[in-house]
């Protein structure tokens, strides 16, 4: 059939579940048959050669004929498999060196090469949509073969700028610190930064749970080197929320070779862009971990041979991330909202691939380990989080003064901070008795229960409007809320809410 995808469904590995996602059997590749007749269009003279050299997953290879140009996907006999590779460096006139995409247990030195010279190419379409597959458009769900529309290339060239359209509109998330403090803004990149456990991934659950049931478009999610079990986690959820089915999740796992899970970004920002261009839909493109595919690329740097730059990143990470943000924007034909999460090692915001990270980001929202061990969740710092949507402009004069008066009070607790815990709050002037009780009730009105954590805080989850987060936060700024117990705006929606019980 004219389109159709053949992948191979991987053995169980979580019972029935998704059997594919964190370890498949059969072929290297993962598909039946030669991977090329799927992968790029055979109408050029095949590019013929021989393995000379396996070191880990980079093969060095000798070249009968024309030599490939980087990027192009070659296919290499392996035992009874196959493995896909693709052409990163030239090493002479006819010795180039690529990354493998597969294990390469099995592979020998004098074995066959092919390919035709063009790049790998992932599927494209409706039929992705309730899937899960792999950067080749493998299905890692146990599911049937893949239906596609068409076929495109992982790297491609970002828009010219003609064809961008720059964004005007603020999307609401319904999570109060977000539309509050750090507003996204459809067409623009948001991420939400913060070290290990201080809940990317769950804040990045919500946003798709709240988006996707109102959005009249696609979402794309990309996983970059993650752990297989959150991948479980997050098939799940949405498949029980009912947003499974206008979604496509793209897996390059942290059991992947460093080639998969550098590549895997790319694959589906090309499944996103065929929605936002061809079929004229907008789209949510969502990614976890972008710091995972700069950690991707340090691996296949050093394995190439290439010197290092600081903190051992690989000398070109700022082509690396440029070569995924800049695709990432809206067209004339469509739009596209990214909300990536970056990981912040060692919670160090001063190392260079978050560095690199925050000059693409048009909305930063900023996790804080302090603010999560005093218990508020989501554990968002405001005085730290900023966006460039937080402008008159965007969101009106209102929104702009209310949150700027909401940082000051925030800030002005923080500084008193080191003389209540010294001296106790009253010694404090009655003023600033007064600030930090209002500062305490906001960081409590704040915090909200989430829809994708209702099973283990057992607290139902609230969607709120910016409108009633502006009017809640404008009260206690006000003093209208001085005579409620701080507790009573704990982990709520609305003010109304508690108001009116």
């Amino acid at each position: 059939m004219e389109g159709r995808w053949d992948g191979f469904r991987g053995g169980p590995d979580w019972g029935a579940k998704i059997p594919g996602l964190a370890r498949r059997h059969g072929t290297k590749s993962g598909l039946r048959g030669p991977v090329l007749e799927r992968l790029v269009t055979q109408t050029e003279p095949l590019l013929k050669g021989r393995i000379a050299s396996v070191r880990g997953t980079v093969l060095e290879i000798d070249v009968e004929g024309a030599v490939p140009s980087i990027g192009a996907a070659l296919e290499c006999a392996a035992g009874q498999g196959r493995v896909v590779a693709v052409v990163q460096a030239h090493v002479g006139t006819r010795r180039l060196r690529a990354i493998a995409l597969d294990e390469t247990r099995g592979l020998r030195c004098g074995a066959h090469v092919h390919g035709d010279g063009r790049p790998l190419q992932v599927p494209v379409g409706r039929g992705l949509l309730g899937r899960v597959v792999d950067l080749r458009g493998t299905p890692l769900d146990g599911g049937g073969a893949i239906v596609a529309d068409d076929h495109r290339p992982l790297r491609r060239p970002p828009p010219p700028p003609w064809a961008r359209r720059p964004w005007m509109k603020v999307y609401e998330t319904g999570i109060k610190v977000i539309d509050l403090f750090c507003p996204f803004v459809q067409g623009g990149r948001a991420a939400v930064f913060g070290g290990a456990g201080v809940g990317k991934t769950i804040v990045l659950t919500e946003f798709i749970h709240n988006a996707v049931a109102g959005f009249k478009g696609v979402a794309v999610f990309a996983g970059i080197g993650e752990r297989s079990r959150e991948g479980l986690e997050l098939w799940g959820e949405m498949r029980r929320r009912g947003v499974l089915d206008r979604t496509a999740l793209v897996f390059g796992q942290m059991n992947e070779t460093p080639g998969a899970r550098f590549m895997v970004g790319e694959a589906a920002l090309s499944i996103a862009e065929y929605f936002r261009d061809d079929l004229g839909q907008d789209v949510m493109f969502v990614v976890d971990n972008i710091y995972r595919h700069v950690q991707a690329g340090m691996e296949v740097s050093g394995l190439l041979g290439r010197l290092p730059s600081r903190v051992g990143y690989q000398p070109t990470l700022a082509a690396d991330l440029a070569a995924i943000e800049e695709r990432i924007t809206a067209t004339h034909r469509g739009g596209m909202l990214s909300v990536q999460a970056v990981y912040v090692p060692a919670d160090d915001y001063g190392d260079p691939a978050v560095t690199h990270a925050f000059w693409h980001i048009d909305s930063a929202l900023v996790l804080s380990r302090a603010v999560a061990a005093e218990g508020y969740y989501p554990a968002v710092d405001p005085l730290s989080s900023v966006s460039k949507a937080l402008d008159a402009t965007f969101v009106g004069q209102r929104h702009c003064d209310v949150a700027e008066d909401a940082r000051r009070l925030l800030a002005r607790h923080e500084e008193l901070r080191d003389v209540i815990s010294m001296l106790g709050v009253d010694e404090l002037s009655p003023e600033d008795r007064t600030l930090v009780g209002r500062a305490k009730r906001l960081r409590n009105f704040l915090t909200q229960p989430f829809f994708v954590t209702e099973s283990f805080t057992a607290l139902q989850g609230r969607w709120v409007s910016m409108a009633d987060t502006l009017e809640g936060v404008a009260a206690i700024l006000e003093g209208r809320c001085d005579a409620l117990p701080e507790d009573s705006l704990f982990m709520m929606g609305a003010l109304s809410e508690v108001l009116h019980g």
